[in-house]
């Protein structure tokens, strides 16, 4: 698909949805297509980014580094929202181009974090097209992936490649179980991938794919139209957000459970901002963090903050003469490990003849600063979220820019602490987890919480450890001989329940709960009804039936999840 019919398709979009401002829907459209042209095909744009020209010179940052500038004929080009970068086992990036290759349909890359760039595979359009999702790494060291169109019915697909380049299509959409998935599809707490797709006139849906290709359709009633990846949060649950739709057709954040219930948890009224084509990332704190591309004060997108609850804070209004801080952000944020929040916005501060947007921080108080200025020479349309590798430095794509216009890969070095990232975030005792990092090799230890455990080092950049017993829910460290490296984000010790003892009583009666990963227990219910309990090692509990206790299992929550027994316990007189 040119790139001129998926901009009316994506002004179909607009007006289809219904948005209550369907201008603004239209305009962002516009005044993002406009200004990824430099020919300035849109002479409204064009005018705009000549009379933003007239700025003062530009200030690059000494950290930001151009280390790459896409070919569209060599590697493909055009990395685009919502792509996104992954690191794999061997330290390096791997990512996707929207366009170009030998077919002109877009491409998968590696490319190392000093820039040097590989291109693993060329789609042709019945292995897919267009793939603007960028990857995700499994636990089996590949990668996962979708293309917009293409496969078997040209409704896109859900591809896996490995880091040597051999891709295999898992699953070629319909239009039934949806079409044009956005988003890479991401890991679950179960090991399965989960993502959704936005279809020019729905049905919009949630999926889950196994890293063999098991595929199933999950729910047809997420809103419309979700263009992020999803985000698993410390609860099990994934949340995502929608370009428009909600109570006010202006966007939402939206809970899906692993069965696929759907629950919008925040409509966006473009007073707290509006058009959503970015993801949610969670902090540490819980917290969900992300941008839109309207609305808010200025009506130029905001940066806020969204607890799972459901309470909305805008953290940053973007300026709406798009020269002070950046405008339309399309991009979402990355959780950095200095405790920051990074993202990027695809106008503001020009130079040139065309807006080049902004590189920026934020932190969870609304405190902000821009890190860079593009100059289009250097990059310019960062649309695409950004990542941090685990050496520090934050990594993204833009659109426009580089010797060829084509987009380029940049490196950012704000002097950010190094950090080692767990492949998944939840497991069970005895379990094995897969940890990136930078200078492995001769590691010491690896902990969990407190509790020390064994570990494998297969490379400088990759180690796997295995959960110990005494494990709690928190961050992971490992030891390097350069010093201690801590996790981005916490691991979840998952509890489980073997056996309860005896499995019937009356009230007060005293019952062994045996299981795995019980430290830390915060609640224990007999048919649902709170009873005392003691927490006597990570393997034992012991609770009291309590008064108007039902027959029913007995469960036990901790910060990692709750568990259920396979016995009922039965109340006796």
């Amino acid at each position: 698909m040119s790139r001129v019919a998926r901009l009316v398709q994506r002004v179909v979009e607009s007006l289809h949805y219904g948005a209550s401002t369907p201008f603004h829907g239209v305009y962002t459209l516009l005044f993002s297509w406009g200004h990824r042209n430099p020919s300035c095909g849109l002479a409204l744009f064009c005018t705009l980014g000549l009379a933003v020209a007239l700025a003062v010179p530009p200030l690059r940052a000494q950290t930001y580094t151009d280390l790459h500038d896409f070919d569209c004929t060599v590697e493909g080009c055009q990395p685009t929202y919502p792509e996104a970068l992954a690191q794999g086992r061997d330290g390096n990036l791997y990512g996707t181009t929207e366009a170009g290759g030998t077919s002109g349909m877009g491409t998968v890359f590696k490319v190392t974090p000093s820039g040097a760039m590989t291109t693993l595979h060329n789609f042709s359009g019945t292995d897919g097209q267009n793939p603007s999702s960028g990857l995700t790494l499994g636990t089996d060291g590949n990668f996962y992936g979708t293309t917009e169109l293409g496969g078997a019915s040209n409704d896109g697909t859900i591809f896996r490649i490995t880091p040597a380049g051999v891709l295999t299509t898992l699953h070629s959409f319909t239009g039934a179980d949806g079409a044009i998935p956005r988003g890479a599809p991401v890991l679950g707490k179960n090991g399965s991938l989960y993502g959704t797709t936005c279809s020019q006139f729905g049905p919009w849906t949630a999926y889950s794919i196994t890293q063999a290709g098991v595929f199933k359709l999950l729910s047809s009633s997420i809103p419309p139209c979700p263009f992020g990846p999803l985000e698993l949060g410390g609860d099990g649950n994934f949340y995502g957000t929608s370009q428009v739709g909600g109570t006010t057709y202006q966007g939402t954040v939206f809970r899906l459970t692993p069965s696929g219930g759907v629950t919008v948890i925040y409509n966006f009224d473009y007073t707290h901002g509006a058009y959503l084509y970015s993801p949610v990332v969670q902090g540490n704190d819980g917290v969900l963090y992300g941008t839109t591309s309207g609305g808010g004060s200025a009506q130029a997108g905001v940066v806020f903050k969204l607890t799972t609850a459901g309470k909305l804070t805008v953290l940053h209004t973007f300026d709406a003469n798009i020269l002070t801080d950046g405008t339309t952000p399309f991009a979402g944020l990355v959780a950095a490990s200095d405790g920051k929040y990074y993202g990027a916005t695809s106008g503001g501060n020009n130079f040139g003849s065309a807006p080049s947007g902004t590189i920026f921080r934020i932190g969870s108080n609304g405190a902000y600063s821009v890190q860079n200025t593009f100059d289009s020479t250097h990059g310019a349309l960062e649309e695409a979220t950004p990542m941090q590798h685990t050496n520090g430095k934050i990594y993204g794509l833009t659109e426009r820019g580089g010797a060829q216009t084509a987009g380029v890969l940049y490196d950012l070095d704000a002097g950010l602490p190094q950090f080692v990232a767990l492949v998944t975030i939840f497991g069970g005792t005895g379990q094995k987890v897969q940890i990136l990092g930078n200078g492995l090799t001769g590691t010491t230890a690896v902990h969990f919480g407190a509790a020390s455990a064994s570990f494998t080092v297969s490379s400088d950049t990759f180690i796997t450890a295995t959960i110990p017993a005494d494990a709690t829910t928190g961050f992971v460290t490992v030891t390097t001989p350069s010093g201690t490296l801590t996790s981005s984000r916490q691991f979840h010790v998952v509890p489980t329940i073997s056996s309860i003892a005896p499995t019937s009583g009356p009230v007060g009666t005293l019952v062994t709960i045996n299981g795995t990963g019980l430290l830390g227990a915060t609640r224990v219910t007999f048919g649902g009804v709170v009873s005392s309990f003691t927490v006597v090692s990570s393997s034992k509990i012991t609770a009291t039936v309590p008064t108007g206790a039902v027959t029913g299992k007995v469960t036990v929550k901790t910060p990692g999840g709750s568990a259920s027994s396979s016995a009922t316990f039965t109340v006796t007189p």
